[in-house]
């Protein structure tokens, strides 16, 4: 048994038919003695009214200590709610695993003679104000402990309910649609306009589709973590009679062969290991992990007996027959997670068959996971809702105020996926103070927002990644990026990769460019990374390195001003130390088949509204989007100048005055390419600009940070 607290609350169960009793939010806490029991939810039924709503604002709490019943109030005042998370919060991811869902579920499936109920995990919350719902449907198991890893995290930004099915309940599948139908309805009475997440694992999947088919007019999105809707094409079937005869005292070993098929033992003992400590320190902690799993897999058939596991086959032939029925009547927003190492389901086909059926259907394919692909290491379910632009608070997602900065552990993972390119490049930050010394490191940007940094966009935004993470990195801050819309379309998602390029820049606040999203970002005092040159810089043709192309009018400025915000210039070179250019768009465009589907693809883009500066002449609107052909080179280094801050606070004539705003500018656009024109002059001097030198240094000298550079 954990020797820490693990506690529940138990959330309102309220039905609108006659037999149901309308219950209490109840917190039950679960200490490390084995007398403390998970409480029915008639044993704490205080002060029966009429909504939640009501019962949330006096929600009777039942603490179990040591087999004793207490019971108090708790009052939450709206001074508690936190309304924004700031970049680098703790999620929590890690600090929980299977080893704790096995030990909370052996404690929760205690006959109790209670129904089905919701519950919410302690851990998952308070939420922020005016979070949305989230349901959780849980798979066979119907503990609803199936966010266990996920729980902290998502409770920072949802209410989060998770359906508990007692383990000697016989519900049938339609009764359970219903109940959780009539959730669903009294949440949207309540909140018309706010989005609900039915969230559903494996059967959870078939019961999510189900309740979305009944409700069509109902703001819902679906996320279903490998559905269970193939179930009448899969073998499983037939294990039905086997199991039937199978004698009871061999049933125990039914969990152990359950566990292999269900999910990857090595994935889900992974968890809390962070992947960058030395190899013997892996192996070490992950042998003790597979040993406490395979420990605590015993419980397995108690959360799941004979008996039940007979019912719970039956229930999911009723579940997929029924939902895939009803395909034709889902409204709703889904996104289906398909695991490639499924061995209990065809995962893989099913979500394709299920995104070709369904209207409004995305796919995220994980290839090395297993069926239980939300207790397994390497998923993210917070990261992957807000990197596929999910998570919403009203019927349209908005980039700026829906937006969720990323976590610590989405900030690891994502240093841990760009080390490499980060230790070849080895970027030298360089910023400009007031008196106008330059000094290393980003002290000469202002902390205080809004702060707009204007730059040069080189080859294929490839200071980007550098930038943004040494940006958070140093400064605790997250730079907002101004992106091309079609980073944000069907264009450019993957469904063969867990995460891409694209999803990393979505995760660290990539926003679609446009004039609205411009006013919000300036608005909320936010740090925002602007290229004006756009995809035509950083598309450019042979022999247009570190030439600015920025269009003629003054795009940025007088919004800027409008907002007193810092201006920052700055200039970075190193493209060329990186790869060379050798097919630009002019010799694509001219091979045959690939010519042609470049331009289809533009033609497309521009049909869907994806193209910018459409009204514009000159070099700037020549935006055609491709993907060039480079030469790898050994890596030099990426040099980055902040110029000068330009204070635009109080200077209205910008605002007002055309001409002034031009002159700021083109003033603007010079800085940048003085910047540049330093930078390449001056990394001529630095004696570790080949990553051949660094990596000498590095080995007998110092860390990544130490690295010197030239005299500045």
């Amino acid at each position: 048994m954990a020797s820490f607290v693990q506690t529940f609350w138990a959330a309102p169960r309220f039905a609108l038919t006659p037999e149901y009793k309308p219950r209490c939010i109840a917190r039950i806490a679960r200490l490390p003695s084995r007398d403390s029991t998970f409480l029915p939810s008639d044993s704490v039924i205080v002060n029966s009214v009429s909504s939640i709503e009501e019962r949330e604002k006096s929600s009777p709490i039942a603490d179990v200590q040591n087999g004793h019943l207490v019971s108090t109030i708790k009052e939450e005042s709206k001074k508690d709610v936190q309304k924004k998370l700031e970049p680098l919060w703790d999620d929590g991811y890690g600090t929980q695993t299977v080893k704790d869902y096995l030990e909370i579920a052996s404690e929760i499936i205690k006959p109790d003679g209670g129904p089905p109920r919701w519950f919410t995990p302690i851990s998952a919350g308070p939420p922020l104000e005016d979070s949305p719902l989230l349901l959780f449907l849980p798979g066979m198991d119907g503990t609803g402990m199936g966010l266990v890893l996920h729980e902290k995290a998502l409770g920072k930004v949802f209410q989060v309910w998770c359906l508990h099915i007692p383990v000697y309940d016989r519900t049938p599948f339609v009764e359970l649609v219903k109940f959780v139908e009539r959730t669903v309805r009294m949440k949207h009475a309540s909140s018309p306009n706010k989005p609900i997440y039915l969230v559903g694992d494996s059967f959870g999947g078939c019961l999510a589709l189900a309740v979305a088919a009944h409700n069509p007019k109902i703001d819902l999105v679906l996320i279903l973590a490998n559905p269970a809707t193939s179930f009448g094409s899969t073998q499983l079937q037939s294990l039905l009679p086997l199991l039937e005869s199978l004698p009871d005292e061999f049933h125990v070993t039914v969990p152990y062969l359950l566990s292999f098929i269900m999910g990857d033992p090595m994935k889900m003992a992974m968890v809390n290991i962070d992947s960058m400590l030395p190899p013997g320190q892996i192996i070490q902690r992950l042998s003790s992990n597979l040993i406490d799993l395979l420990v605590h897999l015993s419980g397995l058939a108690d959360i799941i007996p004979k008996e039940t596991l007979l019912w719970k086959l039956k229930l999911l032939r009723s579940a997929s027959s029924y939902s895939n029925s009803r395909l034709h009547a889902v409204n709703a927003e889904v996104l289906v997670l398909a695991s490639g190492k499924d061995n209990m389901l065809p995962s893989g086909n099913e979500s394709q068959r299920l995104k070709n059926s369904l209207r409004n259907c995305k796919v995220r394919y994980f290839k090395d996971n297993g069926h239980t692909i939300l207790l397994e290491d390497g998923v993210n379910l917070l990261s992957i809702i807000k990197y596929t632009n999910k998570y919403r608070h009203s019927k349209r997602h908005d980039f700026v105020m829906d937006f969720v900065p990323p976590s610590r552990s989405e900030f690891k993972n994502a240093l841990k996926d760009n080390r490499f390119y980060l230790d070849c490049t080895s970027p030298v930050m360089l910023s400009t103070m007031e008196n106008g010394k330059i000094v290393r490191g980003l002290a000469g940007i202002p902390c205080e927002g809004p702060v707009l940094l204007v730059g040069y966009h080189m080859l294929m935004g490839l200071e980007i990644v550098p930038l943004v993470q040494e940006y958070l990195r140093l400064r605790k801050i997250l730079l907002r990026g101004i992106a091309h819309p079609t980073l944000f379309t069907q264009l450019v998602e993957s469904q063969t990769n867990e995460t891409s390029f694209f999803d990393t820049l979505r995760l660290y606040g990539a926003t679609p460019v446009s004039a609205s999203n411009f006013f919000k970002l300036l608005a909320t005092k936010s740090h925002v990374l602007l290229y004006p040159g756009g995809a035509r810089e950083a598309l450019h043709r042979k022999g247009e390195e570190y030439k600015v192309i920025w269009p003629d009018q003054q795009e940025f400025i007088r919004m800027g001003a409008k907002f007193g915000a810092t201006i920052v210039p700055f200039g970075v070179v190193g493209e060329d130390d990186i790869a060379q250019l050798v097919l630009d768009y002019e010799d694509l465009k001219s091979i045959p088949i690939l010519g042609d589907r470049i331009r289809h693809d533009n033609e497309l883009a521009t049909r869907n509204g994806l193209t910018v500066r459409t009204e514009m002449n000159g070099e700037v609107a020549n935006q055609a989007l491709y993907i060039p052909g480079l030469l790898p080179k050994i890596p030099g280094r990426f040099y980055f100048l902040f110029g000068k801050p330009i204070h635009t606070k109080g200077r209205q004539d910008l605002v007002k005055d055309r001409e002034k705003a031009r002159e700021l500018y083109l003033q603007v656009k010079s800085e940048v390419q003085n910047n540049m024109n330093y930078l390449l002059k001056k990394r001529e001097e630095d004696p570790y600009r080949s990553v051949i030198d660094r990596t000498a240094y590095r080995a007998f000298s110092a860390t990544f940070d130490d690295i010197p550079t030239f005299d500045y």
